[in-house]
């Protein structure tokens, strides 16, 4: 039996690999049921719904502004968001991710559709890329009428937080290559919040920062990959360091070339910061047009800190519309 530290801060392990192969999660976070009662005063509507229910137990959490069933606003862009935890920990279910979720679709006035895919160690990566684009597969071509009354499929972009931002870049590097495949969606945009990459070398702020008592440490960075990769990989690989081995070249005949645009977001006090405006720089030297959204803060910050989280989807509503504005 092996385990690994805690994510919330303490010596407790949030992981315990059993003996048999299967695994014990210790999460401090609880879950919230989703919200579809109407009648509630939610301003925001969620309801869960299956992809794979028989393989994979994949599935989405869909919201819907509330005000968009009741006033004539055209259909609204979509997120497709996917969470984070390092690929081994959280839902779309966790509390602090659909509370991020539910005021994602409020403010930007979208509709989000969060995806449930495949954990590590069980379903080590690619399984986590591999769920994201069956989830725009099943998205393109649903009859749930959440999407095809109040989503804008011509106006689709592709989100993540940690975890869950290299997961929204590799599918999105994926999907450049499929655009036949995945109409009528068009993707627009692709935004990289608080990106979770890594590499066997240290940069300056993980020597820096590599303890500093937050959500995520350097020796827990280290766990989630040795969790996540397929075995015997090392933090160089293609998904941990999309930058190792000229991986980056990748988005030369893929992003580039349909023209999307990355923003990149992130905080001064997260260990990866480094490599989150390394990977922005890469981006611009390969030709991808972004941006980045830099403030203080730690890893994950938007997700606890409703101010933080507001002045993040404000420049996130800028970037979208930018994109709309540069389109025409």
């Amino acid at each position: 039996m092996s385990d690994h530290q805690s994510p919330a801060g303490d010596n407790q392990p949030f992981i315990v690999l059993n003996p048999d192969g299967s695994c014990t999660r210790f999460i401090s976070f609880p879950c919230s049921p989703s919200t579809p009662d109407q009648d509630s005063n939610n301003p925001v509507l969620s309801k869960d719904v299956a992809i794979n229910d028989n393989l994979c137990k994949t599935g989405v959490r869909i919201y819907l502004p509330k005000e968009t069933l009741i006033t004539s606003v055209g259909k609204l862009p979509l997120v497709v968001y996917h969470h984070g935890g390092g690929f081994v920990l959280f839902s779309a279910a966790t509390t602090p991710i659909h509370n991020f979720c539910n005021h994602l679709a409020a403010h930007l006035a979208a509709v989000v559709v969060s995806v449930d895919y495949r954990l590590a160690p069980e379903h080590r990566l690619p399984a986590a890329y591999d769920d994201g684009m069956e989830a725009l597969h099943w998205i393109k071509s649903s009859k749930d009428p959440w999407l095809t009354d109040f989503a804008d499929f011509s106006d689709c972009y592709l989100m993540g937080s940690s975890a869950g931002a290299n997961l929204a870049y590799h599918v999105g590097v994926r999907a450049s290559r499929q655009l036949h495949d995945l109409e009528p969606l068009k993707i627009k945009g692709v935004i990289l919040h608080h990106l979770f990459i890594g590499g066997v070398e240290r940069t300056g702020a993980e020597i820096r920062l590599a303890d500093t008592g937050g959500m995520l440490t350097l020796s827990r960075c280290d766990a989630m990959w040795d969790l996540s990769l397929p075995v015997g990989s090392s933090r160089e690989h293609e998904y941990c360091n999309p930058m190792a081995g000229g991986g980056l070249d990748d988005v030369m005949g893929g992003m580039k070339k349909v023209g999307w645009r990355v923003m990149v977001t992130g905080c001064y006090g997260d260990l990866l910061i480094d490599r989150q405006m390394g990977f922005a720089k890469m981006l611009e030297l390969k030709g991808v047009e972004n941006e980045c959204f830099l403030g203080e803060g730690y890893h994950g910050i938007e997700l606890y800190d409703e101010l933080k989280a507001n002045e993040l989807f404000d420049a996130i509503s800028d970037f979208m519309s930018s994109i709309t504005i540069h389109k025409h």
